[in-house]
């Protein structure tokens, strides 16, 4: 978040952003003032956000559109922005498998030669900031030759059919030609909402960088890769399946693997040709290591009924589940002493972050889920990173985050589904009428 706020101050030319979910809280609305503000220096800032989970009101998108130097345009915009109660039920109604494209993507570019990616989108729950429920997640800094698979990726979305300007959706009226966002830096300059010690170590960016280079944990990696799904991805010539980019690359790079797996993914939903693909790498000797959430730390009961429904069947592929806590003590590494200090008690932790490491050499951080949804509706993106001292530094992350403190391992005999209320273990129950394929 504080790597974000500082660039974004100092950007010179352009900051290009392109997000699943963007919303109108805490972090939000003071990650908008930024943006403004670099607008207000020339800056032309570019926003690429997904429709269905759009928080924002068609009016106040259209004042921030109406700055000469920003433009937001929506992924796919047939959920909200735009659109009432009865258009929304039409369309799920009448295209079910186009109103669930989503883009899932999440960048972070500043002239075009520095960007952050991974599992974040902007809410506070992704930053530590929220009151009753946070995420565990991972993003990685990337700048050089990656950067340009980057803008071909943005450009490529930003250009696609599926990107709409906010203008053509919310008002035929000519845009704004003095817009007022006095409100917005009022609420940006009341301490309350962002605290001078936030501000403070917001400054102290590039001192926290250079402490990195000296421990060794900036790298200069050869081969990084950026890969990311096309736009519109599955062309619908099946209802799922074909045009998966991330998923082809992602089963070449575990075909490649000699000794191990290691794999961080929130939502965890097998086929029955996943679980076979899985089970032949553990007869080939590969040890595969999957963290996923618990039924107590996770925030989408429909994915854990997905999961749940397979998870003796994925045991018996000889890989290893282990569940995250929401009380794990790692979370106490995510939120700053500003919020320890605020909150009477702390907030639950789920895991969000998507990660992979092969072997002890390449890691893989993005937004893919072991899902049907990223496999064939979701457009996916992730970066590949060969580096063995990268790596290292992960699996000891991913290790910790499995140890008896921070996780479950799940056996055949044992899940702690028992640990939630009779009431949310019901609520999963339900959700078995959903479709697989869709979670």
């Amino acid at each position: 978040m504080m790597s974000r706020a500082w660039l974004t101050d100092r950007a010179e030319k352009s900051i290009d952003i392109q997000y699943f979910i963007f919303s109108v809280d805490n972090i939000g609305l003071i990650a908008t003032e930024y943006l403004v503000r670099a607008a207000d220096r020339g800056v032309k800032v570019r926003v690429l956000i997904d429709d269905i989970m759009l928080e924002a009101k068609g009016n106040e998108l259209f004042l921030l559109a109406s700055h000469p130097n920003i433009d937001i345009k929506i992924y796919n915009p047939n959920a909200n922005v735009g659109k009432n109660i009865v258009q929304k039920v039409a369309n799920l109604a009448i295209d079910f498998h186009g109103f669930n494209q989503r883009m899932h993507n999440k960048i972070f570019v500043v002239d075009k030669k520095l960007t952050i990616t991974g599992g974040r989108n902007i809410a506070d729950e992704y930053f530590g900031f929220d009151h009753t429920y946070n995420f565990r997640d991972r993003d990685v800094l990337l700048a050089g030759e990656v950067s340009d698979s980057i803008n071909m990726s943005f450009e490529e979305y930003w250009q696609h059919d599926l990107a709409v300007p906010v203008q053509n959706l919310v008002s035929k009226n000519p845009l704004i030609e003095d817009p007022d966002f006095s409100k917005l830096h009022q609420y940006a300059c009341d301490p309350s909402n962002f605290h001078p010690e936030i501000r403070a170590q917001i400054e102290e960016v590039p001192n926290t960088f250079d402490q990195l280079i000296k421990q060794g944990k900036l790298q200069f990696v050869d081969g990084v890769e950026y890969i990311a799904d096309k736009p519109g991805k599955n062309d619908q010539e099946t209802f799922l399946g074909g045009g998966s980019v991330t998923k082809e690359r992602l089963v070449k790079l575990a075909t490649s693997a000699k000794q191990s797996i290691l794999i961080q993914t929130p939502y965890l939903v097998t086929t029955k040709a996943d679980r076979a693909f899985l089970a032949d790498l553990v007869n080939k000797g590969i040890d595969i290591r999957i963290l996923t959430n618990s039924l107590a730390s996770n925030d989408n009961l429909e994915a854990f009924s997905g999961y749940q429904r397979d998870r003796k069947a994925l045991l018996e592929t000889g890989v290893d589940i282990y569940e995250f806590r929401p009380n794990a003590q790692v979370r106490q590494r995510v939120m700053t002493e500003h919020m320890h200090k605020r909150l009477p008690t702390m907030p639950i932790f789920g895991l969000h972050s998507k990660t992979m490491t092969i072997d002890e050499h390449i890691t893989v951080i993005g937004t893919y889920n072991l899902d049907p949804r990223s496999a064939n509706l979701n457009t996916e993106s992730f970066t590949i990173i060969p580096s063995k001292e990268i790596t290292q530094g992960v699996r000891s992350r991913m290790l910790e985050e499995m140890e008896p403190q921070n996780a479950w391992r799940i056996t055949k005999d044992f899940n702690p589904d028992s640990t939630v209320s009779i009431f949310k273990r019901l609520g999963v129950k339900i959700r078995r009428v959903v479709p697989k394929s869709i979670l």
